[in-house]
């Protein structure tokens, strides 16, 4: 018998393929992000990476060859084989409205958006 359980998931991961680096201290690791959400990103575990859970990191998606990303403080969530999980804990306007804006596009609905921005808002 199958038995079929809700999403617990309020925000929408999207598939987005984009080059990021993780910043904790003096240390730097440079991979690809896998997917993203308001909430947070997953992303290709680097090879020499040893950090453990629950650390705090800076975080760069960078969206073009320019200097045009979205920067986040993150925390370090879960780690599975070859990916890394992180939540956002902080992000600033501009790359907030990056973030809203590429969820945006590829939701295509405005009404689920609007659903997972008053989640993050806690509404």
């Amino acid at each position: 018998m199958n038995i079929i359980r809700p999403e617990k998931r309020q925000f929408h991961r999207i598939l987005f393929d984009a080059r990021c680096d993780i910043y904790q201290q003096d240390e730097r690791w440079t991979t690809q992000l896998l997917d993203i959400s308001l909430k947070g990103v997953l992303v290709r575990r680097p090879r020499n990476w040893s950090a453990p859970l629950n650390q705090a990191f800076e975080l760069t998606i960078h969206l073009d060859d320019r200097e045009s990303g979205i920067v986040m403080a993150v925390e370090l969530r879960h780690v599975e084989a070859g990916k890394l999980g992180f939540e956002c804990q902080y992000i600033d306007l501009e790359s907030a409205s990056h973030l809203k804006r590429l969820v945006e596009l590829n939701l295509g609905d405005q009404v689920m958006l609007d659903r997972e921005l008053g989640h993050l808002v806690g509404e």
